[in-house]
């Protein structure tokens, strides 16, 4: 590996690890690098999804603060995230890499949708919860639909990790009656446990698929990232952070479509 393309690699994870503490969708910035650079698609995912492992601690640790409180609700929304993973990560090991390249470009363009729309979507989920004067967790049918929304978002997360965390936001933003760095810290928990499952199981299952130099880069790069994204990633613009994540989206969707 050239220096430049390890420095690079190093310098994508920092912003990942701070992306994905703060806002989500790190992957859009690891992903495309590692692709640009002539990595298989789902080996680019693979060594990315393990690499990030080590941010999300970084950026759990960043936010364990607003975490409590939040035990008894971890604990019921943490099994939904895991069995998710290992649904989400199975498909990713079984399904074809035509599958995957077709399956890809879609994924990435309803990321940056989603990326783009966030404000407007935090918006209407805010004025909903203030009319309905919503406190408090779901019960009943609406526990069992915030359970299943959840494992959905597992199985995207174990299949291809880009804008897992936006996508936990928008679920939990309008059943979850509390403040959106208490969200966003139990977001960072499951993201992060989706991203310890499924990079078990490519260690066990596919280790000859793995590119482990990429997978010390980002690690190293995400861990320092995910710090910073705790600690001074709150004070970065929204602007300017969707507006990174949109760019390098378009680069990966450019790659992909260009081969």
């Amino acid at each position: 590996m050239h220096w430049g393309e390890a420095l690079a690699i190093l310098a994508a994870g920092v912003w990942a690890g701070a992306i994905n503490t703060v806002v989500g969708s790190g992957t859009l910035v690891t992903f495309p690098v590692l692709v640009a650079f002539g990595y298989p698609p789902v080996t680019a995912t693979m060594s990315n999804a393990i690499g990030l492992v080590f941010g999300g601690f970084s950026g759990a640790w960043g936010y364990r603060r607003e975490l409590r409180g939040q035990g008894r609700r971890l604990l019921r929304l943490l099994p939904a995230s895991l069995l998710g993973a290992v649904t989400g990560a199975s498909l990713l090991l079984h399904l074809p890499e035509r599958a995957f390249e077709a399956i890809v470009p879609v994924l990435l363009v309803l990321a940056l949708l989603l990326v783009v729309l966030q404000t407007r979507l935090q918006r209407v989920v805010s004025a909903r919860r203030a009319a309905r004067g919503r406190t408090g967790d779901p019960t009943g049918w609406g526990a069992v639909g915030l359970l299943l929304a959840v494992y959905g978002a597992g199985v995207y997360g174990g299949y291809f990790t880009a804008a897992q965390g936006i996508l936990l936001m928008g679920i939990m933003g309008p059943l979850l009656a509390d403040g959106l760095q208490r969200l966003n810290a139990l977001k960072n928990v499951l993201a992060l446990a989706v991203n310890v499952v499924a990079a078990l199981i490519y260690v066990v299952v596919a280790p000859e698929r793995i590119a482990w130099a990429a997978v010390g880069l980002v690690a190293a790069g995400s861990l320092v990232g995910g710090q910073l994204g705790a600690s001074v990633g709150r004070r970065l613009p929204p602007a300017v952070l969707r507006a990174v994540i949109v760019v390098m989206g378009c680069v990966a969707l450019w790659t992909f479509l260009a081969d």
